[in-house]
C-alpha cells in the first residue's frame, strides 16, 4: 500500500520539487494551496483547492490519515516581514500552530516537516555554523520562523507529535522568479550592467531545489521526528561576487558587477551551513553549483524572452 504525504503550499516554487520528489518514490502525493488548478500543472499530485488552515485541512487528515506532512506554505520574503511583520507572523507562526494542532487531534502520527531557515541564526560567530550554534535572527522573519520551530518542538515533547525542522539556507532554482539569483539575471538581460547591493564579499550557502527535496524526503523516512532540526545546504560558501561572475559566464556577458556597499536591513554577512548531521541519514547535494546555475541561466532567459 502506498505511503501518503500532505504538501501545503504544493503550487508554491519548493512544493513543487517536493511533490515531485515524493511521487518519483511512489508515495501518493496530496497537495493543498489556494491558486486554481490549472496553475499548478504537477503530474501525480491530488490537488486539493482550499485556504489553511479551513474546515477542508481537517476533514482531509481524518480521510486520508498521511504518512507525511510536508508544510511548504508560508511567507519567504526577509523584507516584506520587515515591513509587514503582522503579515509574517501569521503566515509563518500562526499557520504552524493550527497545523500541528489539526494534526494532533486528527492524525497523531503523521510526520510534520517544517520548512525554517537558516535566517534563525542572523550573523553566526563562526563558521560552518552547526545546529547548536546559537540563534540569533535578524529580521521578523527569522524571529517567526524560529517561533514555528519551538513549536514544533512544544507538540513533539507534550503530544509525541513527530517533527523535524529544516533549516533551509539559500534555496534556488528553474521556477524561482525572486531573490538574489533571479534578481541577478534578470538585471543581466534587461538592462545592460549589473548593479548590485552590498559589497560583494557577502556569502551564502546556495542550494539546489531538487536537493532541498530529496532532504526533507530523507527526514520523512529516516529522522527521529522528536523536534530535531537539521540545516539543509551544500556546505559550500560562495561570495556574491563568485554568483555574480558564474552567471555573466553562463548568460555570456561581458558586464562587471558593480557594488554600492550598503548593507540590507535583516540580511546577514556570511552562511556556510554544517551538514553533518543531515549527511548521517545519507544525504548528499546532487546538483554541483556551477551546472545549476547554468541550467537557470538558460530558464531565465526564455523566460525573460516571452515578457
Amino acid at each position: 500500500m502506498k505511503q501518503t504525504v500532505l504538501i501545503t503550499g504544493v503550487a508554491g516554487f519548493l512544493g513543487r520539487y517536493v511533490a515531485r520528489h515524493f511521487a518519483r518514490q511512489g508515495w501518493r502525493v496530496v497537495g493543498f494551496d489556494e491558486v486554481p488548478p490549472e496553475n499548478v500543472r504537477i503530474a501525480d499530485v491530488e490537488y486539493v483547492r482550499a485556504q489553511l488552515p479551513g474546515n477542508a485541512l481537517g476533514e482531509t487528515l481524518k480521510s486520508l490519515a498521511p504518512d507525511a506532512c510536508v508544510h511548504c506554505a508560508g511567507r519567504a520574503s526577509v523584507g516584506l516581514s520587515m515591513e509587514q511583520p503582522a503579515a509574517d507572523y501569521y503566515g509563518n507562526t500562526l499557520l504552524v500552530f493550527e497545523l500541528l494542532e489539526a494534526l494532533r487531534r486528527h492524525a497523531p502520527r503523521c510526520h510534520f516537516l517544517l520548512l525554517s531557515s537558516a535566517a534563525v541564526y542572523g550573523n553566526p560567530a563562526s563558521l560552518p555554523v552547526t545546529e547548536q550554534h546559537a540563534v540569533q535572527p535578524m529580521s521578523p522573519y527569522g524571529f517567526h520562523k524560529r517561533q514555528a520551530e519551538l513549536l514544533c518542538e512544544e507538540f513533539s515533547r507534550i503530544y509525541a507529535l513527530p517533527t523535524a525542522c529544516a533549516r533551509i539556507f539559500s534555496a534556488y532554482g528553474p521556477g524561482l522568479r525572486r531573490q538574489v539569483v533571479w534578481d541577478i539575471c534578470e538585471k543581466i538581460l534587461t538592462t545592460g550592467q549589473l548593479a548590485l547591493r552590498g559589497t560583494g564579499t557577502e556569502s551564502r550557502d546556495f542550494i539546489h531545489a531538487a536537493d532541498i527535496a530529496q532532504g526533507l524526503y530523507l527526514l520523512a523516512t529516516k529522522a527521529p521526528c522528536e523536534g530535531d532540526v537539521y540545516n539543509l545546504a551544500s556546505g559550500r560558501e560562495v561570495t556574491i561576487t563568485e554568483l555574480a561572475t558564474t552567471l555573466l559566464s553562463a548568460l555570456g556577458s561581458r558586464f562587471q558587477p558593480v557594488f554600492d556597499g550598503r548593507a540590507t536591513p535583516g540580511d546577514p554577512l556570511h552562511w556556510r551551513a554544517d551538514i553533518t548531521k543531515i549527511s548521517g541519514l545519507g544525504f548528499a547535494p546532487a546538483t554541483p553549483l556551477e551546472q545549476g546555475l547554468h541550467t537557470v541561466a538558460t530558464w531565465c532567459a526564455a523566460e525573460l524572452s516571452r515578457l
